[in-house]
């Protein structure tokens, strides 16, 4: 019988390159899903129905109402901290330019309404 020699080096990088690719196609969806998620829905590209009813599905909703604006929308006062109230709110929304949701709001003397 002869004696086998087989060259580790180069297969085993072979493998580890093939490995790294394939991980990184399974994991970049998953991170680009992420990514999505965490940008705030828009009021304005959801009419004013979809907007209420994802307040209310998800309780609570960071969502943006222009470009540079921006609010925590709730369903009720269970989503408000200790010392805050529900205030009725109006955004903009695809069919209403006063969509009505509710917001929590401090009763603190040294705040500016909103």
């Amino acid at each position: 019988m002869r004696p086998v020699s087989v060259s580790f080096p180069a297969a085993a990088a072979g493998k580890c390159f093939a490995i790294a690719i394939a991980g990184t196609a399974l994991l970049l969806p998953t991170i680009l899903d992420a990514e999505a998620q965490s940008r705030r829905p828009l009021s304005t590209s959801m009419t004013c129905s979809q907007a209420q009813s994802m307040i209310n599905q998800r309780g609570a909703v960071v969502m943006s109402t222009g470009q540079y604006t921006f609010d925590r929308y709730v369903s009720n006062r269970n989503f408000c901290e200790r010392g805050e109230f529900l205030v009725r709110a109006n955004i903009p929304t695809k069919d209403k330019r006063r969509c009505t949701v509710q917001r929590c709001d401090s009763a603190s003397p040294f705040e500016f309404n909103r």
